[in-house]
This record gives C-alpha cells, structure tokens and sequence, in this order.
C-alpha cells in the first residue's frame, strides 16, 4: 500500500481526508506564503501547493506521495490572506458583505520521480453582514487563521446565502477531485471503511 504523506498543519485538511478514508502521516511544509508582484491569484495558490508538497517530500521517506494544498479567497482579483488583526479581519468581512466572491483551492501531489497539481474554484455568495456580527464574530475567535477572514464549515457558515463549486473545495481540499488526483498516484479512498 502506498502511504501518503500531508504536508499540512491544517485540522481541516486531517479532517477531510479522514472522512474520505485515506491513511496518512504529517509532515512540516514551512514555506513563505507571500504573493509574488503581479502574481494572479490561480498561480499564486498552484505556486503555493506545490512548493508545500516540494517542502513535505524533503522531510518524508524516500518512496513517499506528498500532498501539498492551498486556499485563497479572492474578491475583485485580490487575494485576502488570513487577518493581521481585528480590524484586517473586520475590513475584509465588511467587503464580503452582500458579495459574491472566489475561493480557490489548489492541490499538489508528488513523489521523487513526478508531480501532478490542480486548481478548483468555488463561487460563495455572503448575505449583508451587520457591523456588531463582524465583531461578534471575530471575538468568537475563528476568523484568527482563515484565508479570507471566515470558516464556511465553522460560525462563519451563517454568512454564506449562496455557493456555486465545492463545498470541500472552500473548507481546504477539493475531496472528488482530490480522489482522482489520489488515486493516479495508487492511493485508494475508503480504506479506513472497507473490510480486507
């Protein structure tokens, strides 16, 4: 069996790749995440997948299969990061409020001899937002380390009026397309729920 290694710190990722049944084991995959002068948004989070799975290979076992992701939600061509602060966080959740916006989310695999790395876009539409739910929201405490500001599978999800894509997509990792993606590499979903 082939053993796959994330290179990841992101619960939400452990999370769905355990839903889908795939074994795996961590890996650090430190890297700079700061956007490139004139870099567009879709090269920014493939960019970024793939440097993660690069990161994660250097500290994995030889034969291993890294998977490296990304997400960034971008508003008007911008990429809002995760906030500096309170108010960073406010300012973006105010330009979400009554907009549609996009989320990307890139993945990358990869082993010693090959690499494979997709992009998969998300259109998610917030209702009005109040100014007191802004704030109420970041006291919550979940905005602190969120690309954009919000967690659609957390308190955020009152936000969201619509949503065209992904929903996995939005939370951290594509699942449908993460399979495939999995499976060309000879990693099979479900093998934590089927029986030998």
């Amino acid at each position: 069996m082939t053993a796959l290694f994330l290179a990841s710190g992101s619960p939400r990722r452990r999370e769905l790749l355990t839903q889908i049944g795939v074994p795996f084991t961590c890996v650090p995959a430190g890297i700079d995440e700061t956007p490139l002068p004139g870099e567009a948004a879709e090269a920014y989070v493939l960019r970024l997948a793939a440097a993660k799975a690069a990161a994660g290979l250097a500290a994995a076992p030889a034969s291993a299969v890294v998977l490296g992701a990304d997400t960034a939600v971008i508003l008007d061509g911008q990429i809002l990061g995760k906030p500096h602060d309170g108010g960073d966080a406010a300012r973006m959740l105010a330009a979400l409020s009554g907009r549609e916006h996009l989320v990307l989310t890139a993945v990358a695999l990869c082993t010693e001899a090959r690499s494979e790395v997709l992009c998969v876009g998300t259109q998610v539409r917030f209702r009005h937002i109040a100014a007191d739910e802004i704030h109420a929201y970041w006291a919550s405490g979940e905005p602190v380390d969120k690309a954009g500001s919000y967690a659609i599978q957390g308190l955020g999800a009152v936000f969201v009026e619509a949503m065209k894509g992904s929903y996995s997509a939005v939370v951290g990792l594509p699942l449908c397309e993460t399979a495939a993606l999995l499976s060309r590499f000879g990693i099979a979903c479900w093998q934590a729920n089927v029986s030998p």
